[in-house]
């Protein structure tokens, strides 16, 4: 399917409980490089580290402490969504002031969607909290400042149970964001003031969509497993379990199955501020999106459990909901070729050396 950019097309309305998708229609004139400096990456550049600036500007020498931590530290590396201590500064050791200049640090990378995505995932954990117990806090999440901010390289991350956001800023004109995950239990709010809340409901509905308008044939040849995985594959340190990419490609699919597909990335990539989303939808049509394969396992029937991807030569989107009778969703972006801004860190320091 020929591109001169990215053309998402819409797609039947989200859940009315989940937040709003940003329609960005991109011209190619507009997109950003991936390997290589911009003016467009460097203000980004610039913004991020300024506000991460103002942010440890508001801490005290404690704090500051807890919050730096080596660029070079395996700790950088070390991302995971599961429950367990963790590095860094916690919401909850903030003051309304702190937390505040933290939120602005994160709306430099986020847009509006990206920020109601962590806001929804703190809200989830409230309600484990009701049924849990109090050790399901929804101010244990923390952000870890690595290296310096504005001297290269150097980045941050935000995690805490079903979120990890991994930013880094490696050479100049650079910015990665992935791993990127979130997740969401319940899947399905049953009870209580926020009963019917979806967070991630818009993409699973649009994921399902996809499997059930391809023809026979086409459904077949996406469909990887009767049974879905019970996790995602590219979990921290597992992505060689993830294999060459299966499932159906995109330049197979009629055209309104392939503006689907295009509309789901669009749930994932599009939570980031317009700079940056062209820059990382530059990365994707460099892969070749016709390329892509769109793959499903387990049940079709809602609230049945099940697993889908879409996989490039590089980008990743996976998304399982199994766990907890399938109300318990994992969903992760990865970039396979610059998760933690390696690509671009390595390149740098070639470029460096044959000056």
């Amino acid at each position: 399917m020929p591109h001169d950019g990215w053309h998402p097309h819409d797609h039947p309305s989200p859940h009315r409980h989940d937040p709003p998708t940003r329609r960005l229609v991109l011209a190619a004139a507009t997109m950003l490089p991936f390997g290589g400096a911009s003016a467009q990456g460097a203000d980004a550049a610039r913004r991020i580290a300024d506000q991460a600036a103002a942010f440890l500007a508001g801490l005290d020498e404690g704090q500051r402490r807890k919050v730096l931590i080596a660029y070079a530290s395996a700790n950088r590396l070390d991302w995971h969504y599961i429950p367990r201590s963790r590095s860094g500064l916690s919401l909850a050791e903030m003051t309304a002031a702190q937390a505040a200049a933290a939120r602005r640090l994160f709306a430099s990378v986020l847009n509006e969607r990206g920020l109601e995505l962590l806001d929804g995932v703190r809200l989830l954990e409230g309600v484990l909290r009701e049924s849990q117990g109090s050790f399901r806090d929804p101010d244990r999440y923390f952000l870890s400042i690595f290296g310096t901010p504005g001297t290269l390289p150097w980045g941050w991350r935000f995690e805490g149970h079903h979120l990890s956001l991994n930013v880094a800023l490696p050479a100049p004109g650079e910015v990665a964001v992935t791993p990127y995950f979130v997740g969401a239990h319940p899947a399905t709010v049953r009870s209580g003031p926020h009963r019917g809340f979806r967070l991630l409901g818009a993409s699973e509905d649009l994921a399902r969509q996809i499997m059930t308008g391809l023809p026979d044939a086409e459904r077949r040849a996406a469909l990887i497993a009767d049974r879905s995985f019970g996790e995602i594959v590219a979990r921290p340190q597992r992505e060689r379990d993830l294999g060459a990419p299966r499932g159906l490609a995109l330049s197979a699919m009629p055209a309104d199955a392939r503006r689907r597909v295009e509309a789901l990335l669009d749930r994932f990539l599009a939570t980031l501020t317009p700079d940056l989303v062209a820059a990382q939808k530059q990365r994707v049509m460099q892969q070749g999106l016709e390329t892509f394969r769109f793959a499903w396992a387990g049940s079709l029937q809602p609230g049945e459990a099940h697993y889908f991807r879409i996989q490039g030569s590089a980008t990743l989107i996976e998304h399982d909901n199994t766990q907890n009778d399938a109300n318990h969703i994992h969903s992760v972006w990865r970039d396979l070729g610059a998760d933690f801004g390696g690509d671009a860190l390595a390149d740098h320091y070639r470029r460096q050396r044959h000056r």
